[in-house]
């Protein structure tokens, strides 16, 4: 990786595009410093500090995916949130939509136009995410500066804040297109990567301080920690490169007096296809009940069906219990095959298989190339879906029973850095070597 990173320097093109990059993410972490005005920094701070106990809430994830920006309630403080919503509805809605799926269809002209009803739909997810982050701070946390919370004040204090949140997310996106037509790697990535690296001294910072307590119980822990952190990078690297390879045949033919075809090549199934994503969907999706307690409270004494059901809802889906862990657990799994169905169609790849005169080595064309590829996708599909479940709630069970705690996200974040990085590697590799390719006149 430094090697590449290196070689990548001493082209004048790809520096300036590394240089650029870096120049965003600057621009980027600036904006995550900047308060959004009206509110009181002391209150929001024991307030999250608080409600962070448990790692679980929803704005934890929030915070993850903000880097910190969510807990300050700065201007970047729904970060790529509204964008990753976004993206992930219109795409549901590619497939049940036949417009949608039109667009999707008409090469690169349809592509821009999906992402343009993408951003509009962003930019309404952002209106709602900051108006619900302000009733938040308004309601659970009093968190409204002194004078604004009364009168005309505060309808004007909401507008503003509504409307930093709004502008800020809108910031993000900007900055990701700019990275994306001017720098290296996808750009909403990249500064997601960013947020959550510069989280990285912060969680270093704690382990040292475990350090200094001297208790022999984190003088063993904490070198623990180091190690699990180390061999999971390695574990998240071996699944991202592994891949299944399908042969694939392809039949000769004479075309007047030359011969085509004859030739050997293969499809490849990535193991991990579908990244952090189904992660994503299912911390989503388990990370509403706790947030639901923060509106309303849970009953000391509960009475009645509803109130010992919702009680009983909330331990199921603490962070911290068996329950929450084998449903997570599955979840990942579910969304992942969701995932993958949508991305890959063994149809479609076993009638274009047939049209280019190719197949599989031993598998007749048509159904049975179908079914053969069916089974291959579900078999990695679920190896793929016990690695990333893997990864999600290791960090739970270790959090759990070793007492050290802040790191029930660890593994999803290790997985998006690691993940990103590795990507960005790639695009530099073939930059460099499109450069240095030969042509036909050489």
């Amino acid at each position: 990786m430094l090697e590449v990173l290196r070689n990548a320097w001493k082209v004048a093109d790809l520096r300036k595009k590394i240089l650029f990059t870096l120049f965003i993410i600057i621009i980027y972490r600036i904006g995550g410093a900047i308060p959004v005005p009206f509110l009181d920094q002391a209150a929001l701070a024991t307030w999250f500090e608080e409600t962070s106990t448990n790692s679980g809430n929803f704005f934890n994830y929030l915070n993850m995916l903000s880097g910190g920006n969510f807990s300050k309630a700065t201007l970047l403080a729904l970060s790529i949130s509204p964008y990753i919503n976004a993206q992930i509805i219109i795409q549901l809605l590619t497939y049940a939509l036949p417009p949608l799926e039109r667009l999707s269809k008409e090469g690169e002209e349809g592509r821009k136009k999906i992402n343009k009803i993408s951003r509009y739909t962003a930019f309404g997810i952002a209106i709602f995410q900051g108006w619900a982050y302000y009733l938040t701070l308004k309601n659970s946390a009093s968190a409204l500066a002194q004078g604004y919370t009364t009168g005309w004040k505060k309808i004007f204090a909401e507008i503003i804040i509504i409307a930093c949140f709004t502008a800020g997310a809108s910031l993000i996106i900007w900055l990701g297109d700019q990275i994306n037509e001017k720098g290296i790697g996808n750009g909403i990535s990249m500064i997601l990567f960013a947020g959550i690296v510069a989280r990285g001294p912060a969680a270093v910072g704690t382990l040292l301080q475990l350090l200094q307590t001297k208790e022999l119980k984190f003088m063993i822990l904490v070198p623990i920690v180091v190690v699990i952190f180390v061999a999971m990078i390695a574990f998240i690297i071996f699944m991202d490169n592994a891949e299944r390879r399908i042969p694939i045949q392809y039949a000769k033919r004479v075309v007047g007096r030359k011969m085509y075809g004859g030739q050997s090549s293969f499809i490849p199934i990535k193991v991990a296809m579908s990244g952090v994503l189904p992660i994503i969907f299912a911390m989503s999706f388990m990370s509403l009940p706790s947030t639901l307690e923060l509106f309303i409270a849970r009953p000391t004494d509960p009475t009645g069906f509803w109130q010992n059901f919702y009680v009983k809802m909330l331990e199921w889906f603490d962070y911290q219990s068996l329950v929450y862990a084998v449903i997570y657990f599955l979840l990942i799994i579910g969304f992942n095959y969701f995932y993958v169905s949508m991305q890959y169609n063994p149809i479609e790849i076993a009638n274009n298989l047939r049209q280019n005169n190719g197949g599989i080595p031993g598998i007749r064309p048509g159904k049975p190339t179908t079914s053969f590829i069916k089974r291959v996708l579900s078999k990695i599909t679920l190896v793929g879906a016990v690695f990333l479940g893997i990864i999600a709630i290791f960090p739970i069970f270790f959090a759990k029973f070793s007492g050290v705690g802040g790191i029930a996200m660890g593994g999803t974040s290790i997985l998006i850095v690691v993940s990103v990085a590795l990507e960005t590697v790639r695009t530099l590799e073939s930059q460099m070597m499109m450069r240095h390719h030969k042509g036909f006149l050489e």
